[in-house]
């Protein structure tokens, strides 16, 4: 490893580091100034990010990517509007820093405050998924961290056009110029050493594939907060609508297959498995060109077989995968208890649903699944933090401390006690 790269990230961190202790009083106006801003950036400078994009796609890093991260690495004038309208939502929302969570006062007048805080420095770690630079910037600025990014090789071109977006809307503001700073070289020595540097960054968010997650957790002195697979459920219960079931279920499944919320995995109760498994295999073939592949346990394969409909026999690493593809294991179940353990065993404990019109059952669910997020007739997809009202997420945790779930900027913050006298000694 060059001194000169050690180097490099170091001081990244010792000025991110300065910048996050003027961020973290910043008052609330001149980050909802630089927000809207980059706002307007985006829209304006479509025409540049697409062609950065295009180079993005073009080189050579691209062509090892599956069909879904193509789709991720992709920008467009749709998704660059969305991530406008994103970053306009975060600056609508309150902001968090300086919230009261508890304030109480001792018999003997000293009162004592906990309050919200940002958390000071966040590393963010991504692979060909150039919206997290964005999506992240905003948070840690709203939030009033600073950011180190460090974006993966195939969206290098992207990311440093985005980045430079980002460092437009911030000389629009009183705010610093470094509090968000983008790694400028793909050299994995560059993140090596970035995880080494726990007296200057406070916590590490990965997000992408399990094998850079692991990665970053065994080589980080940092605490590291997980994004790891979604392996989703969408369990039909022998109560369910069925027509709302493959509504459902489609949406889940197609709308946007490459994505951590997108549903993996169909359990159906066996009571309604032979109605419902050919309609909706139908259903599937036609949403698509090539259909989704049914990757079928042995009872729904002899419904499919019965019904001369495609299916492949499950193996049974299918049933804890997550395939980001259109592909979709199936498996029958005798009973809902069947299903929540089904799935507290085999999900990663990101997004699971149920299709049922019986309350109890549905309640028995959603407290039953060990999951992030639970949904009662809905779609999976709709874990996400723009969708649930947090204006973006910097990525959706399956980790259980601090946050959990799509984390927005009150998960980016930490808490800090105040405690005032009166010439108050301890006795």
């Amino acid at each position: 490893m060059s001194a000169d790269l050690v180097q490099l990230v170091t001081s990244l961190a010792q000025r991110a580091r300065a910048a996050s202790l003027v961020l973290a009083s910043a008052p609330t106006v001149a980050k909802d100034a630089a927000l809207l801003r980059l706002a307007e950036l985006l829209e304006t400078q479509q025409e540049e990010l697409i062609a950065a994009n295009r180079q993005d796609l073009l080189s050579p890093h691209a062509s090892g990517l599956t069909p879904s991260g193509i789709d991720r690495l992709t920008l467009n004038g749709k998704r660059l509007a969305q991530l406008a309208a994103s970053v306009r939502q975060v600056a609508t929302l309150p902001d968090p820093v300086g919230e009261g969570l508890e304030r109480r006062v001792r018999a003997d007048g000293l009162e004592i405050r906990r309050v919200r805080v940002p958390i000071g420095v966040i590393g963010i770690i991504y692979e060909a998924r150039p919206n997290v630079t964005i999506d992240c910037a905003v948070l840690c600025l709203k939030s009033g961290n600073a950011a180190i990014l460090r974006g993966g090789k195939e969206s290098f071109h992207t990311n440093t056009a985005l980045a430079a977006l980002v460092q437009q809307a911030l000389a629009h503001s009183s705010l610093p110029a470094d509090a968000i700073q983008l790694i400028p070289t793909t050299d994995r020595a560059a993140l090596t050493t970035l995880l080494k540097l726990d007296s200057l960054v406070h916590c590490i968010i990965p997000r992408g594939g399990e094998s850079l997650i692991r990665f970053v957790t065994e080589n980080s002195t940092i605490p590291v907060i997980k994004h790891f697979k979604g392996v989703c459920f969408v369990y039909v219960d022998q109560a369910a609508d069925l027509a709302m079931a493959e509504k459902i279920l489609i949406n889940a499944k197609i709308q946007r297959p490459g994505v951590c919320n997108a549903a993996e995995q169909l359990l159906l109760h066996r009571s309604v498995a032979e109605k419902f498994l050919p309609q909706v295999a139908r259903a599937l073939a036609a949403a698509r060109p090539g259909g989704v592949e049914l990757r079928c346990d042995a009872t729904s394969s002899a419904i499919l077989k019965k019904h001369r409909l495609p299916h492949a026999a499950a193996s049974e690493a299918d049933f804890t995968t997550e395939f980001l593809d259109y592909i979709l294991a199936v498996r029958v179940v005798d009973s809902l208890p069947a299903a929540i353990s089904t799935i507290n065993r085999d999900s990663s404990n990101h997004s699971d649903a149920i299709v049922t019109g019986d309350a109890n059952a549905a309640h028995q669910f959603l407290t039953g699944v060990d999951s992030a997020a639970v949904f009662w007739n809905a779609s999976t997809r709709f874990n996400d933090g723009f969708e649930l009202g947090l204006g973006a997420e910097i990525g959706i945790s399956t980790d259980r401390l601090h946050a959990r779930g799509p984390m927005g900027l009150r998960e980016l913050c930490s808490y800090k006690w105040l405690v005032t006298g009166a010439g108050h000694v301890r006795s």
